[in-house]
């Protein structure tokens, strides 16, 4: 399948990928912030227009599912899903993580800050298989992997790590055939249930 359309939301960046017989046009805005839901579905179509792609000509639809902003991931993976029934097509998912991992070729410490001085972390083998189940962890733990992994992440860590290009990092996932299902994946409780479970 060599057609298709992705998009990522998770993050304050915004990434949408047009491929059309192998060639990837891409557009990366850096700082969406809370901006996604107006700029998606313009940004679809202006790189669908620069890759020359129809929507009904795509194999297949994307999303980033996470971990991230619950909004942001939302607004992703309702589009990918709703392209997906209205034609018809399959849809595919690839985490936060991948993105990050597919910007190296070896080992590496996938690093996402989650806020309140926590990170969101998944470790990557050579072949970017799991090397253990992503978490939520603290920064001593963070400084405790960064010791074994070399890290990569997008956004500033207290320990010494390497910029990843998200919209590179997810088109080489794609490439790779690592699409996993369409589905959110959080690795904590939003904002609104740990505030319903502290008013019990």
């Amino acid at each position: 399948m060599k057609n298709y359309l992705a998009v990522d939301t998770s993050n304050e960046y915004l990434t949408v990928i047009a491929c059309k017989d192998g060639v990837e046009t891409v557009a990366f805005e850096p700082h969406c912030g809370m901006q996604h839901s107006v700029r998606l579905m313009g940004a679809v179509e202006e790189t669908l227009s620069r890759a020359g792609l129809s929507l009904e000509a795509c194999d297949f639809f994307c999303a980033v599912t996470g971990p991230g902003s619950f909004t942001g991931i939302r607004i992703g993976i309702s589009c990918a899903k709703g392209l997906s029934a209205a034609l018809a097509k399959p849809a595919v998912g690839i985490t936060s993580f991948q993105t990050l991992a597919y910007n190296a070729e070896g080992k590496l410490l996938a690093a996402v800050p989650a806020g309140r001085g926590f990170y969101y972390l998944a470790a990557f083998a050579e072949d970017k298989s799991l090397l253990f189940s992503p978490v939520r962890a603290d920064e001593k733990e963070l400084f405790r992997l960064s010791e074994i992994y070399p890290v990569y992440s997008r956004f500033p860590l207290p320990v010494p790590y390497t910029e990843a290009d998200p919209a590179a990092g997810l088109a080489a996932a794609l490439r790779s055939s690592a699409g996993n299902e369409l589905s959110a994946f959080y690795l904590k409780k939003s904002q609104a249930e740990e505030e319903r479970e502290k008013g019990r």
